[in-house]
């Protein structure tokens, strides 16, 4: 697969990461109320790598083709989205203490971990539910493709996919830390930020919902 093509592929998708969406709501949230934002980027990832594995087996062709089932994944992800955002809005965690590797609050507890597991659960929910996440795997990445490359083609979408959950990875680990370090000494303002992540998540899913139904 040629360098210049995964280049190309790697531009765009670092465009489409940094803008914000429903990814960068669950990651400003869960960066703020959980002791590390490593099991939210790692749910995000696992949600793409998903899409990944369903694009590059040659499902994600067969979903294209298929109005009706495509539609209800839309559905299915812009209910999702609804509901996190309003849950999150709604009922926004409280910030975790910051106790030194001695104190209580960095032992690891069995409540800890299962909130680490729920948070991961989510994440995945976030990315691979999320009904333009799919449109664009669905949509891109066979575009950068070629049926006459060294590489067979699910072997190209794969190579794709990966320098997509990469990027991905990097770019929320980055802006999870910055939502701690810049944010957490400042509780009003970062309850203000989750809140507004929830309303984020929750209009993006309305406004989804709201296309595939009109149209």
């Amino acid at each position: 697969m040629a360098a210049s093509t995964i280049a190309a592929f790697w531009g765009i998708a670092l465009l489409l990461i940094i803008v914000p969406g429903p990814d960068w709501a669950f990651v400003l949230s869960s960066g703020l109320t959980s002791r590390s934002v490593l099991p939210a980027v790692g749910g995000l990832v696992l949600g793409y790598s998903a899409i990944t594995v369903v694009v590059a087996a040659g499902v994600g062709a067969i979903v294209a083709r298929s109005p009706g089932l495509l539609t209800g994944l839309i559905i299915t992800g812009g209910l999702y989205l609804m509901w996190h955002g309003i849950r999150t809005f709604a009922r926004p965690a409280a910030l975790p203490g910051r106790a030194g590797p001695a104190g209580p609050a960095s032992s690891v507890s069995p409540s800890r971990v299962s909130t680490e597991h729920g948070t991961l659960a989510r994440g995945m929910g976030v990315s691979a539910l999320n009904p333009k996440g799919l449109l664009l795997f669905l949509a891109l990445l066979p575009q950068f493709t070629s049926p006459n490359a060294s590489w067979p083609v699910p072997a190209q979408l794969a190579a794709l996919g990966l320098v997509f959950m990469l990027s991905c990875g990097t770019f929320y680990l980055c802006l999870g830390s910055f939502a701690r370090n810049v944010l957490f000494a400042r509780p009003a303002a970062a309850h203000m930020i989750i809140r507004l992540s929830g309303m984020a998540m929750a209009v993006v899913g309305a406004v989804l919902l709201a296309e595939r139904l009109i149209a």
